[in-house]
């Protein structure tokens, strides 16, 4: 589906590249504290529930907790794959999408997103899907949970430096913040150390790359070598 425009372009309105946002580096020990907290606004079955619900009223401490702390959740697997993935692909492939390829593909991001609730890209198509077919309601809080996650994203850095990178607990998300940034990945994908750099094409703001911090990401990893 060559023609899709994607939702990351709509929602978004277009950021200037700049190394002045204001943004703060995740502290992983205090989230894994703060939302083990049952009295707490910041509880994670809380901040899930009202995720999941759509609650546009969350703050953003609220968000960054509800992003970074599912690095700790049972479910948190940043490099498994959804069994609807390939499925996904083969209707996507399609020049035009009918109403019944619309239908998978809703039926597709849905149990994607079960599984990894902050799959942006999943949410991308699914809205896409959800507005062609008029369903105003479902894409509106579509459009909630995909801006939750974004700003706990843009919160966490601007990527122009080791000090200054994206945190990330997905590296899908790494390309995911080029396209909103609207830089274009130039192909070329470095770990140092628990940073992800990657290169971008050329650009007015003469930036070669971005790094992403992907701690949690790594710290799965070995801890599936650990298991094994």
């Amino acid at each position: 589906m060559k023609n899709i425009v994607s939702i990351l372009c709509l929602l978004v309105s277009f950021l200037s590249f700049s190394q002045d946002w204001n943004f703060e580096k995740p502290n992983y020990e205090t989230i894994e504290k703060n939302i083990q907290n049952k009295n707490s606004n910041l509880f994670y079955d809380s901040l899930m529930n009202r995720y999941q619900k759509s609650d546009s009223t969350m703050t953003l401490e609220e968000k960054r907790h509800l992003y970074y702390g599912y690095s700790f959740h049972k479910n948190y697997s940043p490099y498994s794959s959804s069994n609807y993935s390939d499925s996904l692909s083969v209707v996507l492939q399609k020049k035009k999408l009918e109403p019944i390829d619309l239908k998978n593909v809703i039926t597709f991001t849905d149990s994607m997103l079960t599984k990894n609730p902050f799959d942006l890209r999943a949410m991308d198509y699914q809205m896409y899907a959800l507005e062609k077919t008029g369903n105003t309601a479902t894409y509106q809080n579509r459009v909630i949970q995909f801006r939750t996650t974004l700003d706990a994203l843009m919160s966490s850095g601007n990527g122009a430096s080791k000090e200054d990178a994206f945190y990330v607990i997905y590296t899908s998300h790494e390309y995911d913040l080029l396209g909103v940034i609207g830089f274009q990945f130039a192909g070329s994908q470095s770990l140092i150390e628990h940073y992800d750099y990657l290169t971008v094409a050329e650009n007015k703001s003469n930036i070669e790359g971005l790094y992403f911090d992907v701690t949690p990401c790594l710290n799965s990893l070995n801890k599936m070598f650990e298991d094994d």
